[in-house]
């Protein structure tokens, strides 16, 4: 049994997609719908069976008998940067995650799971290095802290553990995440609601819309998850991003060429932000590339194209 937990979420259900189109559907699909339209990002996949996050949690706590994992895609997680209960994030985050993890060894069975470049702070150097991790949130730290739990583990290990740094994920499925979903996504709402994409005025050294994140489409996530999951046994923490940064202003602008239309508007930075806002990204995938993933990434241009094309919009 494939188990993806955030099933019915933005990276889940591109996985599960992405499952289907390899020929698997002995899927168990394990989420929290209290928010209903989740449903549609499942509603055309092939899966084995659902369950309530809440319920697989209690399973796996009892052993699961009965319950082989072939492998398990672990993206389920809190993924709210702004949430304040470190309490509730570190017990989803970071509790529940070290329960399947002992669970996945328990039965050698590869485990890939969602870490965050948001680990690395407002550190400009973005490598896989203890020196270079300051978390400005508690979404961070939760995710950290697992990071470093899984250093800890003795070696060698019997079956795959990889942690994947996600940068800046956008592409299809992202509409119930609201003010969380990519900003690709929003500046690409916003043209179409408005006809102007907002961007932030200068801050910390960067010019209006300046600021520079690492922006990775969906499908490549997935193939990097799919590549550990499927391949030899590996064990590590990778980036999981492009390895080149770009502006915002090349995402409005990007956004405007291809969707026909739009414009650019700044707006203040935010006060509450000051501090916690991450103005630069880029992965360094030196480690990803030794570890054996080649395949190329797609561009800003050639993702955003993507994008639009599976939104049918623009």
């Amino acid at each position: 049994m494939h188990i993806v937990t955030g099933a019915a979420g933005f990276i889940g259900s591109n996985l599960v997609r992405r499952l289907n189109e390899a020929g698997i559907d002995n899927i168990l699909a394990v989420d929290d719908l209290t928010q209903g339209d989740k449903f549609r990002n499942l509603r055309d996949a092939r899966i084995a069976d659902y369950m309530d996050h809440r319920e697989f949690r209690e399973l796996i706590r009892r052993g699961a008998a009965g319950l082989r994992p072939t492998a398990l895609y672990h993206q389920g997680a809190c993924a709210d940067t702004t949430e304040s209960d470190g309490r509730f994030m570190m017990d989803v985050n970071y509790v529940f995650s070290k329960e399947l993890l002992h669970w996945a060894l328990g039965y050698e069975a590869p485990m890939v799971y969602a870490s965050s470049a948001s680990v690395y702070g407002g550190t400009p150097q973005c490598q896989e290095d203890p020196r270079c991790e300051a978390p400005l949130n508690v979404y961070a730290y939760s995710k950290l802290q697992f990071d470093r739990y899984v250093r800890r583990l003795p070696r060698p290990l019997p079956s795959t553990v990889v942690g994947l740094r996600y940068f800046n994920v956008y592409g299809p499925n992202e509409t119930y995440k609201g003010k969380m979903a990519s900003t690709i996504h929003q500046f690409a709402n916003q043209i179409r609601a408005t006809g102007a994409t907002k961007l932030f005025d200068g801050t910390e050294g960067y010019g209006p819309g300046e600021q520079r994140r690492d922006f990775v489409y969906v499908g490549d996530v997935v193939d990097v998850n799919h590549h550990f999951a499927t391949g030899a046994l590996a064990d590590g923490i990778y980036n999981c991003g492009t390895g080149v940064d770009r502006s915002f202003n090349d995402i409005a602008r990007t956004l405007i060429s291809q969707m026909g239309r739009g414009r650019i508007e700044y707006i203040p930075f935010p006060e509450s932000l000051r501090g916690k806002y991450q103005s630069f990204t880029r992965s360094d995938i030196t480690q990803l590339r030794k570890a054996g993933y080649t395949r190329s990434f797609a561009t800003l241009e050639e993702g955003i194209s993507r994008f639009l094309d599976a939104t049918k919009e623009g």
